[in-house]
């Protein structure tokens, strides 16, 4: 694998950590949120990864590397918490409101992760940016 295909890799992670980031923003941001007037409750949505080869030219020597993307964004069916509060203006005739099925642990898991894992990818790159001018650097001397 060559040097700048690191980075193609390394680049395709942090990506799709960047977007998996910004779906557990959005999820954390509506965790106390009611059903509309459409009597739906925001649903928690999770991010579904795929493996993507990259940089395969069919040289021999010249393996591919794997990197990865968001193939697909999920929304979570499980039913959101039902709250007797027959006071509340959103309560349907039973006197409950629907909240959102997001579980704000769960979410702040899943976001401690996805910023490690961008963390380590921008790590990974600094690293081989590193050895890349030190490289160059030896060509100079």
């Amino acid at each position: 694998m060559s040097m700048f295909q690191i980075f193609k890799v390394s680049g395709s992670a942090v990506s799709a950590q960047s977007q998996r980031l910004n779906v557990v923003a959005s999820n954390l941001a509506n965790v106390d949120t009611v059903a509309g007037p459409d009597g739906q409750a925001y649903k928690a949505r999770q991010v579904m990864f795929q493996t993507e080869m990259m940089g395969a030219t069919g040289a021999p020597g010249d393996p591919a590397a794997a990197g990865v993307r968001v193939s697909t964004i999920t929304e979570d069916q499980t039913p959101g918490r039902r709250i007797h509060d027959p006071k509340n203006p959103q309560a349907d005739a039973e006197g409950y409101v629907t909240y959102s099925n997001v579980n704000a642990v769960e979410e702040m898991v899943n976001m401690i992760s996805a910023s490690r894992s961008y963390q380590n990818n921008i790590e990974v790159m600094n690293t081989a940016k590193s050895l890349l001018l030190k490289t160059l650097q030896m060509g100079q001397g």
